[in-house]
């Protein structure tokens, strides 16, 4: 049976919040970036993979998704008066990507499996940020983010299933799954989500 969803391997101590919110404008400014880059990730799939129609319509949907949470991030940014920045590479997922195979079918296995990983660890830590958070509108913001994260987790292995078995997914979310504990175990902590 399928496990559908990214089991995390390694968990993040609650302590690493704080040192996230510790400068929020800028965690802000790279939470911002993340969402933007994950609609872009789940357009890339339609694109790179015109020929999987039965994933075409849930990759529009959380594409669209992300791009609204990229919005609200925006519009509270703007607010506040705090810009976005500049894209700069994420060493989190550049070890992630490194990690998946060459090969148009393994490719879009590992691709599929990382997105679920990464979503997974987003919904983590948004977690975490709620409830280290004091203010009560942001507490419910991320809260919110949470759950929609973690529900983007499953889907993504889910869409594997009309191409793949169970077995065969399984293998590789544990091996990449072991691989996401021990990249994450090593992060700095800092104020981004990654």
């Amino acid at each position: 049976m399928v496990k559908l969803r990214a089991d995390l391997t390694w968990h993040t101590p609650a302590e690493w919040a704080e040192a996230a919110i510790s400068d929020f404008p800028l965690f802000l400014q790279e939470h911002a970036n993340m969402e933007r880059k994950a609609s872009a990730q789940a357009m890339s799939f339609v694109v790179k993979y015109p020929d999987r129609n039965e994933i075409i319509p849930t990759m529009i949907e959380i594409a669209m998704e992300e791009l609204e949470h990229f919005q609200q991030v925006y519009e509270r940014m703007s607010a506040m008066g705090i810009p976005l920045m500049t894209d700069a590479p994420d060493p989190y997922i550049n070890e992630l990507i490194g990690l998946c195979r060459h090969g148009r079918e393994e490719r879009f296995v590992d691709r599929m499996i990382v997105a679920s990983v990464v979503e997974t660890r987003g919904a983590e830590r948004f977690r975490l940020v709620s409830e280290a958070l004091n203010d009560t509108e942001w507490k419910k913001f991320y809260r919110d983010l949470w759950a929609s994260e973690a529900r983007h987790g499953n889907v993504f292995v889910e869409m594997l299933l009309h191409y793949y078995d169970a077995e065969t997914i399984n293998e590789r979310l544990d091996q990449m799954m072991s691989e996401e504990g021990r990249i994450a175990a090593a992060l700095e902590w800092r104020p981004s989500l990654h």
